[in-house]
C-alpha cells in the first residue's frame, strides 16, 4: 500500500522528470518543422499541477492526490500529447476516488481507466504512440497486481518501455525516421520517475530550476490584473551554435516586453522577459541556436488563480446577451484582425509554437456574452484541449474541427449569428473541406522525411499536413504550388505573409500566383503569423 503522500511525491517526481527531458522529447518529433513541441506540451500539462501538489500536506489521502493532480492537468492541458497526459492521470482520480491509500490493484486499475479515457478522447486511435505505450504498460499493471507497488511499478515500466520500443514496427514513419514515438517517450519518461519516488527517490529539476517555497505569501487580492501590461512570463535557455550578437536579441526583446534579463556565455544564452507575444520572443531566439529550456506563464492567470484559491469565489462568467458566439484560436495581427471582422467575440493569441491550454480556451469561452460559444482551435493540435471546454463552463461549447487558419476563416464566412446551433454546426463544419490550405515554413533540422533530404534551414512547403516540396529559394516553392492551385482549378486565392516577410517580398508571391493562376482572384494579406512565411487559402 501507498500513502497519499507518496502518490503526491511521485506526481511531482514525473512532473520534473518530463520538464527535465522535454528537449529530448521534443526532437523525437518526425516533422523537421520549429513547432514540433511533444515534450514540452507534456511538460507543461504535468508541470500544470505542480504548484498545488507541493502545496498538499503529507497527511493528504490518496484521493486527494489524484483528484488534484487530474484537475490542474486538465486545465493546464496543451495540445494533443497533453490531454492524453491529462487523461491518463484523470484515471487516478476516478479509480482512487474516497480512498485513503492504494494497492497494486487500485494503481493497476488507475492506470486502466486512464487509457480508456484517452482512447475514448481520440476519434482515430492510432497505434505506434503513446496510446500504444500506455495501454501496454497498464495490460501489464493488471498482471502483476499480487506484487507490491514498487515491483508492480517496475513491471509496468519494463512493459512501456518495450512497446515504445517497438513503436517504429507499428508506425513507418518512425522507422524511417530512425526514433520512437514523441508521446510515448514522455509517458516512459514520467513512469521512470515515479518509479523512483516509490523507491524512495524523488526527481527533482535542476537547482536554477527549483521553486523557494516561503511559509508567508503575499496578498494579491487588491492587486488589478490590469496593472500587468505584459501577460506572459517567458523564460528560456539557449545552446549557442552560432555567432550571433545576444545584444541584437536583448534590443529585439526590450521592444517586445519589459523585466528583461539576458545573460549569455560562450555555450548558452538565458532569457527572462515578460511579453504578450511569447511566440513572437521563441521564434526571434532560434535564430541564435536550440532551446534547452523554456517556460511560459501567464502571469494574469496566476494572479487570478490565487486569488480565487484564497477567496474562494468562482471565475467570472459573461451573462448571456445573445444565442451564439465564436471563439477563435491564431497568432498574428492581421490574421486576428480578419476573424474579428468576420464576428469572432473572442480571439486567443497561440497556434504554433505556442498550443493554449484549456484554461486559455475556457477563459475566452467564459467571457463571450452567449449561451452557446463555436470554437475554432484551427490547430490540430489544438482540438482536443478545446474539446475539454465543455464540461468545464455552465455555457454550451460546439468546437468545430478547423485544423488550419484558412479553414477556420472559410467556416466564419457560413457563420449565421440568427442561425440554429444545429445549422450552423453543419454549415460551418461542412465549410472546413472546401478550402486547400498551403504553409511555407523552415526545417528546423536536417531530416530525411517522406523520400525528401532535408538540412536545416531549408524552406519547406506543406499541402494540408503533407509535405510538399523542399527548396533552398523559396520562389521555387511559391511556383509550384502556384501550379497546384491552377491545375486544381481553384478560383480564390488568399495569401497571408508572416511576420518575418517584407510587403514588397509577400507581393512577389502574390504575383507569381497571380501570373500562373490568370483565372483566379489572388488576395494579399497582412497576417502577422509567426514561423510561418505564408499562409495560402485556395478555393
Amino acid at each position: 500500500m501507498i500513502t497519499g503522500q507518496t502518490l503526491r511525491d511521485a506526481i511531482l517526481s514525473g512532473a520534473n522528470n518530463i520538464a527535465n527531458q522535454r528537449t529530448r522529447v521534443d526532437e523525437l518529433n518526425v516533422f523537421p518543422v520549429p513547432d514540433g513541441d511533444t515534450g514540452t506540451n507534456m511538460s507543461m500539462t504535468i508541470v500544470a499541477a505542480r504548484a498545488e501538489l507541493e502545496a498538499m500536506p503529507d497527511s493528504c489521502t490518496v484521493a486527494e492526490a489524484s483528484k488534484t493532480a487530474a484537475s490542474a492537468m486538465l486545465r493546464g492541458a496543451r495540445g494533443n500529447s497533453g490531454v492524453i497526459t491529462s487523461l491518463l492521470f484523470r484515471g487516478f482520480s476516478k479509480a482512487l476516488k474516497d480512498k485513503t491509500e492504494a494497492s497494486s490493484a487500485d494503481l493497476a486499475a488507475a492506470l486502466q481507466q486512464g487509457v480508456e479515457a484517452a482512447y475514448k478522447a481520440v476519434m482515430k486511435p492510432t497505434e505506434g504512440t503513446i496510446l500504444t505505450v500506455s495501454r501496454l504498460a497498464a495490460e501489464k499493471a493488471a498482471e502483476c497486481t499480487e506484487l507490491d507497488v514498487p515491483a508492480m511499478w517496475d513491471a509496468t515500466l519494463q512493459a512501456g518501455q518495450a512497446a515504445l520500443d517497438d513503436t517504429p514496427n507499428l508506425l513507418p514513419v518512425l522507422k524511417k525516421a530512425g526514433v520512437v514515438d514523441a508521446g510515448g517517450k514522455g509517458w516512459v519518461v514520467a513512469l521512470e520517475a515515479m518509479l523512483s519516488a516509490l523507491q524512495g527517490e524523488d526527481v527533482v529539476l535542476p537547482e536554477n530550476g527549483a521553486v523557494t517555497q516561503t511559509k508567508q505569501s503575499a496578498d494579491f487580492s487588491d492587486f488589478n490584473t490590469e496593472d500587468i501590461t505584459f501577460s506572459y512570463c517567458t523564460e528560456f535557455i539557449i545552446s549557442r551554435e552560432n555567432d550571433h550578437d545576444p545584444e541584437n536579441l536583448r534590443a529585439f526583446l526590450s521592444e517586445l516586453g519589459d523585466s528583461l534579463v539576458l545573460v549569455d556565455d560562450d555555450e548558452i544564452i538565458k532569457v527572462h522577459v515578460h511579453t504578450n507575444d511569447p511566440g513572437k520572443a521563441l521564434t526571434e531566439a532560434l535564430n541564435y541556436g536550440s532551446f534547452v529550456t523554456v517556460k511560459i506563464e501567464n502571469m494574469r492567470l496566476q494572479h487570478t488563480e490565487k486569488v480565487l484559491s484564497e477567496q474562494e469565489v468562482a471565475p467570472k462568467i459573461a451573462k448571456p446577451e445573445k444565442p451564439l458566439g465564436v471563439v477563435s484560436v491564431c497568432a498574428g495581427a492581421g490574421l486576428a484582425d480578419v476573424f474579428q471582422n468576420l464576428g469572432v467575440d473572442q480571439i486567443i493569441s497561440g497556434g504554433q509554437t505556442m498550443n493554449p491550454s484549456t484554461q486559455d480556451i475556457l477563459e475566452a469561452v467564459n467571457k463571450v456574452p452567449a449561451e452557446t460559444v463555436f470554437v475554432l482551435p484551427n490547430n490540430k493540435n489544438i482540438i482536443m484541449a478545446a474539446q475539454q471546454v465543455d464540461a468545464l463552463t455552465p455555457k454550451t461549447v460546439v468546437v468545430i474541427p478547423s485544423k488550419t487558419v484558412p479553414q477556420g476563416i472559410t467556416a466564419m464566412l457560413s457563420f449565421a449569428p440568427e442561425g440554429s446551433v444545429e445549422e450552423n454546426t453543419a454549415a460551418l463544419t461542412e465549410a472546413l473541406d472546401t478550402v486547400d490550405t498551403m504553409q511555407i515554413t523552415y526545417a528546423a533540422r536536417n531530416s530525411d522525411f517522406d523520400g525528401y533530404d532535408i538540412h536545416e534551414g531549408d524552406y519547406l512547403a506543406l499541402c494540408g499536413s503533407q509535405l510538399f516540396g523542399t527548396s533552398q529559394d523559396i520562389r521555387v516553392l511559391l511556383k509550384s504550388l502556384a501550379e497546384k492551385v491552377r491545375d486544381d482549378g481553384k478560383e480564390y486565392i488568399t495569401i497571408y505573409y508572416g511576420e518575418d516577410v517584407k510587403e514588397k517580398h509577400a507581393q512577389k508571391a502574390a504575383d507569381i500566383f497571380a501570373d500562373i493562376c490568370p483565372n483566379a482572384d489572388v488576395n494579399l494579406l497582412s497576417g502577422g503569423q509567426p514561423v510561418y512565411y505564408y499562409l495560402i487559402s485556395a478555393e
